[in-house]
């Protein structure tokens, strides 16, 4: 029982105007503290190829073990969301990250680390998922975007946590030390969110039989084939796949690695250059779904700062001689557009039946997520290609040419991220499908979505 907020709801009239906002952003809280894990890696790089003597291309796949796992539940998460309590569910979601977390601080070999990352993998398969489909049941539709944007912020500023913060931590207690604090966070969060999340307010709770009955006579089969069916939810996941790549291959992966063999800067620069990508998107993104809210459109915004995020990412990676200043304003300024991303979630959720938020939902997020799962490995290969094995202090120290090559993934992802943001369908901020309980009829409702 969410204890608190059963007293809030009973005790306090005025409760109503800001509980919501209580459950939904604590409902974030899981997307904050898994996107610390996502993202830990990037800070802790070196020492875990000192610790376990692995090259990039394996440190590559040592890191998407978390996106193999992930991408593997994602489905299952949308679904079992669509049809259980989702309070339980996040719950058993942080249970399984934390204890991912613990496990990874011990691990005496690579292999038993990479388990540990899946676990933490399968709890974070909620993450999202979960926060919108809170949002959903607390919120007007009208809310949604925003909602949304400040769910992602949320999980920004823990891949802010994971930059500079973790390093700082790292060179007191070391990576394992480090580890440890983070497990205890995990902890604490465990607690908060037992004592705030419920899935609807008290006074809703009528609705969850009217939509477990339309959900039972549509079937389980008809849903999943609806949504897979929607053209519209895979071009979504496609754009917020290649705007995510910054995310994925500099803050949660070669970026601090990139600024101090690349650029010269200290661990400590390097780290807060990092930290800055993500300093964008927690303004981003609030601020994305505030604007595609506040012009009651979707694609044009996704067009604009998709062409413009091609425009910063280019002279962020191939002018030479940058300073830390110039650095950190670029990656700031990269993390603000590719927070267009955002907007992907609104869209499908205007594309679908609502009482298929979280499956559908589940299609942007297996697809983004598909970027780190198969981005990581493939990104260190393409570094260790034109390596000439040179090491120091038994860590391999790269080229500037090795970098660029590697990260050459970016523009080509921006540049194809604009076709399919013109590909996609405008919804004008509203619901675009007709879906009547007493008349489903499965195929109709897939070529009105198409």
């Amino acid at each position: 029982m969410a204890v608190l907020t059963k007293i809030m709801e009973g005790r306090f009239s005025k409760a109503n105007h800001w509980l919501p906002w209580l459950v939904c952003l604590s409902g974030g809280l899981l997307f904050f503290y898994e996107f610390i894990q996502l993202n830990i890696v990037n800070s802790i790089s070196t020492e875990l190829m000192g610790t376990f003597h692995i090259n990039a291309e394996t440190l590559g796949k040592l890191s998407s073990t978390y996106f193999y796992a992930n991408v593997a539940c994602l489905f299952l998460a949308g679904n079992l969301l669509d049809r259980f309590s989702t309070r339980n569910l996040v719950l058993l979601a942080m249970v399984l990250c934390t204890a991912g977390t613990f496990g990874f601080a011990l691990a005496p070999s690579v292999i038993l680390a990479g388990i540990c990352r899946a676990i933490i993998g399968v709890g974070g398969s909620f993450c999202l998922l979960s926060a919108i489909r809170l949002a959903s049941r607390w919120f007007p539709p009208k809310r949604i975007a925003l909602l949304t944007g400040l769910i992602v912020m949320m999980a920004m500023l823990g891949g802010w946590v994971a930059q500079m913060p973790a390093t700082i931590l790292v060179d007191f207690f070391g990576w394992r030390g480090m580890m440890f604090i983070n497990g205890a966070l995990g902890v604490i969060l465990t607690c908060w969110l037992w004592l705030i999340i419920q899935d609807r307010p008290a006074h809703h709770y009528a609705k969850t039989a009217e939509e477990y009955g339309r959900l039972k006579q549509l079937g389980l089969w008809q849903s999943i084939l609806l949504v897979l069916g929607n053209l519209q939810n895979w071009l979504a996941g496609l754009y917020t796949c290649l705007l995510n790549l910054p995310i994925f291959l500099l803050g949660a992966m070669w970026g601090k690695m990139y600024l101090m063999q690349a650029d010269k800067l200290s661990s400590a620069q390097a780290s807060f250059v990092c930290g800055m990508l993500f300093w964008g998107s927690i303004v981003g993104s609030p601020l994305m779904g505030f604007i595609s809210d506040l012009m009651g459109l979707r694609r044009l915004p996704m067009l604009i700062f998709s062409a413009v995020s091609l425009v910063i990412i280019v002279p962020t990676l191939y002018i030479s001689g940058l300073g830390f200043t110039s650095l950190s304003i670029l990656f700031f300024l990269l993390g603000l557009m590719t927070c267009s991303q955002v907007i992907s979630y609104p869209l499908v959720s205007e594309r679908n039946p609502s009482i298929l938020t979280g499956t559908a939902v589940s299609i942007v997020s297996i697809t983004c997520l598909l970027g780190g799962a198969i981005g990581f490995p493939f990104s260190g290969w393409l570094l260790d290609l034109g390596w000439d094995h040179k090491l120091v202090n038994g860590l391999p120290i790269y080229s500037i040419a090795d970098f660029h090559h590697m990260l050459l993934i970016m523009p080509i992802a921006f540049i194809v991220s604009l076709i399919i943001a013109w590909l996609i369908k405008e919804t004008y901020c509203k619901p675009q499908h007709r879906f009547d309980s007493q008349d489903i009829q499965p195929a109709v409702i897939t070529n009105e979505l198409n």
